[in-house]
C-alpha cells in the first residue's frame, strides 16, 4: 500500500538516495585500497567512482531547485525561492488556459450524471424528508421578514401593475355581455329583488319609526302610517314590476343595461372612471385593513404549519420531492435534458469566473514567502525527485564502467 504521508515518503526516499551515495563512496574507497592485490576491483572502482559523480551531480541539481547547496550562494541555485512570483503567475496561467476551459470541463462533466444522482438521492424517504424539513424551516424566517404594511403595499402595487395595461371598461363590457347572453343578469336581478324585498319586510317597524321621526310634529300619526303604507306599497309594486319580464320597469332596466354595455365598450370616459374607482379602492384604508387581516391570518396559519412536527407543508413538500425523484429516475429523456443544462451551466459559470479562480491561486502563492513555497513544492515533488539522484547514481556507475572498459585497449 503506498505511503500517503508526503513528508515521510520524502524523508525515506532522500535517505535511500543519500545512503546509495554513501555506499558508492565506501565501495570506491574499498576497491581502490585493494586494487593492487585484486586487479579486477578496478572495474568496481570505476563503477563506484562514476556512480559517485552522477549521484553528486544529481544531488546538486535537485538541491539547487529548492535552496543553495551547502548554503553557498552559487549562481542559478535556489531556483524556486528566487522565482516565486513568476512561478505563481505561470501556474495561474497554466490552470487558466489548460484546465479551466470549455473543452476540458465539458469533457469531464459529460460523464457526470447530476440528475440521476439527485433523483436517486431524493427518492429515498429520509433524504426527501430532510430537504422538506429544511424548506419548511425557512418559512418562519421569511414570514418575519415581511411586515404587515409591506404585504398590503405589495398587493396594491401588484394589482395596479397587473391591471396597468388592461382596458377595464371593455373587460367589464364583455363580462356583462356574457351575463346577458346567458340570462344570468335576470337571475342576479331576481336575487337582488328578493333580498331587497325581504330586507324591507324584516325592517318595517324600523322604517315606520324613521318616517315618524322625520315627519312634522303637527302631522297626525294616522297620516304618517298611511304615507308609510303607500310608500311601502309603491316600493313593492316597483319590485314586482322589475320581476315581471313584460313590465315597463324591466324594459327600462334592460335598456339601461344595454346602454351601459355600449358605453363601457366604446367610451373613454367610463375607462377613466373605472380606473379612478380602482385607484381609490386600492388606496382606501378599508382595503389596506382587509389585506392586513388576510395576511395576518395567512401568516399565522403558515407559521403554525411550519413549526408543527407533523406539518402538512412538510408532508406535501416531501411527497412532491420524492415523486419528482422517482419520475426523474424513470424519464431518461428528462434526465438527459437536465444533465445537459447543468453541465452547460456549470462549465459556463466556471469558465466565466476562471479569472477569479486563478487570481485566488496567484494571491495565495504571492502571500507565501520563499521558504514556504520551497518547502511545499519539495514536500510534494521532492520525493519523486530523489529518484533522479538514485537513477543518476546507477546510470553514472554503468556509464563509468563502460567508459573504463572502452579505455582499457587504448591505454595498453
Amino acid at each position: 500500500m503506498p505511503d500517503r504521508d508526503p513528508a515521510r515518503r520524502l524523508r525515506r526516499n532522500r535517505q535511500l538516495a543519500t545512503g546509495l551515495l554513501a555506499l558508492m563512496t565506501m565501495l570506491f574507497l574499498a576497491a581502490r585500497s585493494q586494487e593492487q592485490r585484486h586487479p579486477w576491483l578496478a572495474f568496481v572502482a570505476a563503477f563506484a567512482e562514476a556512480a559517485m559523480v552522477g549521484a553528486l551531480a544529481d544531488w546538486f541539481a535537485v538541491t539547487a531547485l529548492f535552496r543553495h547547496p551547502l548554503g553557498l550562494p552559487i549562481p542559478h541555485t535556489a531556483i524556486i525561492p528566487r522565482n516565486k512570483d513568476r512561478i505563481g503567475a505561470n501556474i495561474a496561467d497554466f490552470l487558466e488556459h489548460n484546465f479551466i476551459t470549455h473543452e476540458v470541463l465539458r469533457s469531464e462533466l459529460a460523464q457526470v450524471d447530476f440528475a440521476g444522482a439527485a433523483a436517486r438521492w431524493l427518492a429515498q424517504e429520509q433524504n426527501s424528508r430532510a430537504v422538506a424539513e429544511r424548506l419548511a424551516g425557512t418559512v418562519p424566517l421569511l414570514l418575519r421578514m415581511v411586515e404587515d404594511r409591506d404585504a398590503g403595499e405589495f398587493v396594491r402595487k401588484a394589482m395596479s401593475s397587473a391591471l396597468r395595461d388592461v382596458k377595464l371598461a371593455p373587460v367589464a363590457a364583455n363580462i356583462l355581455s356574457v351575463l346577458v347572453a346567458g340570462r344570468q343578469h335576470v337571475r342576479m336581478l331576481q336575487r337582488v329583488l328578493g333580498i331587497v324585498a325581504r330586507t324591507l319586510d324584516e325592517n318595517r317597524d324600523y322604517l315606520r319609526q324613521k318616517v315618524h321621526e322625520h315627519s312634522p310634529r303637527w302631522m297626525p300619526r294616522a297620516i304618517d302610517d298611511k304615507f308609510f303604507e303607500r310608500l311601502m306599497n309603491g316600493l313593492q309594486s316597483i319590485l314586482d314590476d322589475l320581476g315581471d319580464e313584460d313590465s315597463e320597469w324591466r324594459a327600462r332596466f334592460q335598456l339601461a343595461l344595454d346602454e351601459l354595455i355600449e358605453q363601457l365598450a366604446h367610451s373613454p370616459e367610463y375607462e377613466q372612471k373605472l380606473r379612478g374607482w380602482l385607484a381609490t379602492g386600492l388606496a382606501h384604508p378599508v382595503f389596506r385593513d382587509y389585506v392586513r387581516d388576510v395576511w395576518e391570518d395567512i401568516r399565522e396559519r403558515l407559521h403554525g404549519e411550519a413549526t408543527d412536527p407533523a406539518s402538512r407543508i412538510t408532508a406535501h413538500v416531501q411527497r412532491a420531492l420524492a415523486a419528482f425523484g422517482r419520475t426523474l429516475m424513470e424519464d431518461e429523456a428528462a434526465r438527459e435534458r437536465l444533465n445537459g443544462w447543468l453541465r452547460g451551466f456549470t462549465a459556463d459559470a466556471v469558465v466565466e469566473r476562471r479569472g477569479l479562480i486563478v487570481a485566488v491561486v496567484q494571491r495565495v502563492i504571492d502571500k507565501w514567502d520563499a521558504q514556504t513555497i520551497s518547502e511545499k513544492v519539495e514536500l510534494y515533488l521532492g520525493s519523486d525527485l530523489q529518484f533522479i539522484r538514485i537513477n543518476g547514481t546507477l546510470v553514472g556507475g554503468i556509464v563509468g564502467l563502460l567508459l573504463y572498459c572502452v579505455s582499457l585497449p587504448l591505454t595498453r
